[in-house]
């Protein structure tokens, strides 16, 4: 379990494949300082374990349904990650709670400065849709945020800036980056079109299966 505070911008190592999975490597002074074999350490916001340490770097295994339903196989050595050790019964949850079990791939489709923040637009995977809320959380990259403003159109307004919707989005969602998330994540520095990792709120997750569960058993939901 995570909080989605990122707390360093590490560097992508090389991934070493075998077959449709591989070993990662992470260059992260601050999360490798501590960090031993079977730790969990969200990079990007993915839930990864850690196999070996070495130094400043350590290593994980990712597996085909990592690689299916995140954009850690789009890395190249050198790229800037996300990366948070798991939470613990003392930690302070300034973000909210993140499994860093990715829910989708979503993409930058607009970004608009401003004096000292930046609004940026996400496109939303349709199957998301019904888990996101205005003023709602979301991780993205595994940065905890707070939905500003979003879209239940064909993403079309999203596209305005450049970005793009294509099949299977629903629309977009805005948040709003203060300079210490521009600053310190990887959210201050992706371009328009570069994917993103999304994870919705577990709580809306849950809640929705047993709206569904209601219904097919009531037809119906009772007050």
């Amino acid at each position: 379990m995570f909080t989605g505070i990122i707390e360093e911008l590490g560097e992508a190592g090389p991934l070493d494949w075998h077959g449709a999975s591989g070993v990662l490597t992470v260059h992260g002074p601050l999360v490798a300082a501590d960090a031993r074999h079977g730790d969990s350490i969200a990079v990007n916001g993915v839930c990864l374990t850690v196999v070996s340490v070495d130094g400043q770097r350590f290593a994980v295994d990712v597996m085909k349904e990592t690689f299916d339903r995140s954009s850690l196989g789009t890395l190249r050595p050198g790229d800037p990650v996300n990366l948070e050790r798991a939470a613990t019964l003392a930690t302070r949850l300034g973000g909210h709670l993140v499994q860093g079990h990715v829910d989708g791939v979503a993409t930058v489709v607009g970004r608009t400065p401003g004096d000292r923040w930046e609004q940026v637009r996400f496109s939303l995977p349709a199957g998301l849709r019904r888990y996101v809320v205005e003023k709602g959380s979301i991780a993205v990259d595994g940065v905890s945020l707070t939905v500003m403003e979003m879209s239940d159109g064909d993403a079309a307004a999203a596209t305005a800036t450049g970005g793009s919707g294509g099949p299977g989005v629903a629309g977009w969602f805005g948040v709003g980056l203060i300079p210490t998330t521009l600053q310190l994540t990887t959210l201050g520095r992706k371009p328009v079109g570069a994917p993103v990792n999304l994870e919705v709120d577990v709580i809306a997750k849950y809640v929705a299966k047993q709206l569904d569960g209601a219904r097919s058993v009531g037809g119906g939901v009772r007050p």
